[in-house]
C-alpha cells in the first residue's frame, strides 16, 4: 500500500512545500496539495487545519505543514482531534518525533531549515517506526484526554 500525504504552508512555506511535494512524489507516495500556491499573504491556520482534518478524515496517511518559524502551523494543526503535530528542525527530532510520540502531522519551518535538511527530516520521520510500549501508554493518556474533554 502506497503512503498518502497532504501537504499545505502558508504563503511563507510554498516554495519548500513544492520541494517537499517533488520530493515525497519523487518516492512512490501520492501527495495532495491543500495549498497555498502563491506567495501572496494567506493565514496559515486556513491550510495546516485543512491538512490536519485530511488525515483524521482519512483521506489521507499523513500530512506536512509549513510557515516560516513552523510554530504557526504546529500549534494549528495541533488544535484537530487526533492530531500529534511535531515542528522539526533537525533529523534527530523527527525520529524522536515518529518513535516516540507517533506524529501524524510532520510541522516544517521554511525560514530555518535548508531545503535539502527538510527532505531528510522528511525521510527520517517517514521511516522511523512507532516503538509502542510506554509510549503507547503516554498516547493513549492524550487521547484520553481529548475524549475527556470534547468540549473545551
Amino acid at each position: 500500500m502506497r503512503l498518502s500525504f497532504a501537504i499545505a504552508s502558508d504563503h511563507r512555506g510554498v516554495q519548500l512545500k513544492r520541494v517537499i511535494s517533488e520530493f515525497l512524489k519523487s518516492k512512490g507516495y501520492r501527495v495532495e496539495d491543500l495549498g497555498t500556491g502563491s506567495e501572496e499573504s494567506v493565514d496559515y491556520p486556513d491550510y495546516a487545519l485543512k491538512a490536519a482534518e485530511a488525515v483524521v478524515q482519512g483521506k489521507t496517511d499523513y500530512a506536512v505543514v509549513i510557515c516560516h518559524s513552523g510554530i504557526g502551523v504546529s500549534v494549528s494543526a495541533n488544535k484537530v482531534k487526533g492530531i500529534r503535530a511535531a515542528l522539526c528542525h533537525s533529523v534527530g527530532q523527527a525520529e524522536y518525533a515518529k518513535k516516540h510520540a507517533n506524529a501524524n502531522v510532520l510541522a516544517l519551518p521554511s525560514g530555518f531549515v535548508e531545503p535539502e535538511v527538510a527532505k531528510e527530516i522528511v525521510s527520517t520521520w517517514i521511516k522511523t517506526d512507532f516503538e509502542g510500549g510506554r509510549h503507547e501508554r503516554r498516547i493513549g493518556k492524550i487521547t484520553d484526554y481529548e475524549k475527556r474533554n470534547q468540549s473545551l
